[in-house]
């Protein structure tokens, strides 16, 4: 099992759900230090909530957004400065933008593609930031070994660290959501790249694919979508409570032995 005592996190989308769920419980486990990232101010009370309830500083909060790559650079420098590098990442802020792919108008029977702007913004935000938050874990660890002297990870010793994306269910397709859908499966093949790449640094390399969850993002939707198509379809008749994907993230961190992808979707199936 992967120590967690001396290594940093950077988690990003903390202010709220399941990456805030990912923090408490990487604090609860010894974890060294959290950088706990958010575009909302809220991410600072975040922050001293889970300090206080640990009754350490292990969690410090950066403002700002996840696209901007000099925001990005900044947090891991600040990382590097207090505590030498970071090891583990959940790049875990995202974004949905629902919307059919095409719609045709019923008055003047014109078809309207789905807004190339919002397609835009959600992959910049779902793929192209998580995998540059991932890839800068990455170089952390690099960078660390090679002032170290050491070259490739051999194998056999303990890993240095891990990475675990935030996919989706809609990855397979869900109606309503091309953009995001587009994001989620884009993650898996982000994933199984740098997996093959990254272990030579001895980074790990997955993914988490939540269900329906009990998050800011899922409640903004019309109950009625939740009542009639999201619960019935649902084997546990019921949202995914954030700690229990936290659950399953963390998991995916701390032993080795499990690669690849991990479905913690209630047993959640898209009606045809």
């Amino acid at each position: 099992m992967l120590n967690l005592t001396p290594r940093v996190a950077v988690i990003t989308g903390g202010a709220s759900g399941i990456a805030r769920a990912v923090a408490r419980q990487l604090g609860k486990e010894g974890i060294r230090a959290i950088g706990l990232v958010d575009f909302s101010e809220a991410v600072h009370g975040v922050a001293a909530e889970i300090n206080k309830a640990l009754g350490r500083e292990c969690v410090h909060a950066f403002q700002g957004d996840v696209t901007d790559k000099s925001f990005r650079a900044s947090v891991f420098a600040d990382l590097k400065r207090r505590y030498g590098g970071v090891q583990i990442c959940v790049p875990a802020a995202g974004i949905v933008r629902d919307g059919l792919a095409v719609r045709v108008d019923k008055t003047t029977k014109k078809a309207k593609l789905y807004d190339q702007e919002l397609m835009e913004k959600t992959i910049a935000v779902n793929l192209i930031a998580s995998t540059y938050w991932a890839m800068e874990t990455i170089a952390s660890v690099a960078e660390s070994r090679a002032e170290q002297g050491l070259g490739a990870w051999s194998g056999g010793d303990q890993v240095e660290g891990a990475i675990v994306f935030i996919g989706s269910i809609s990855s397979a397709g869900n109606k309503g959501q091309v953009a995001y859908a587009a994001t989620k499966a884009g993650l898996e093949g982000v994933t199984s790249t740098l997996a093959k790449e990254a272990i030579y640094y001895g980074m790990r390399v997955a993914v988490v694919h939540p269900g329906f969850t009990d998050t800011p993002m899922v409640r903004a939707m019309d109950p009625k979508i939740i009542e009639q198509a999201v619960l019935p379809n649902t084997q546990l008749k019921r949202l995914l409570d954030p700690a229990e994907v936290a659950d399953a993230i963390c998991f995916m961190i701390r032993n080795p032995a499990v690669s690849g992808a991990i479905w913690a979707d209630a047993g959640w199936h898209a009606p045809a």
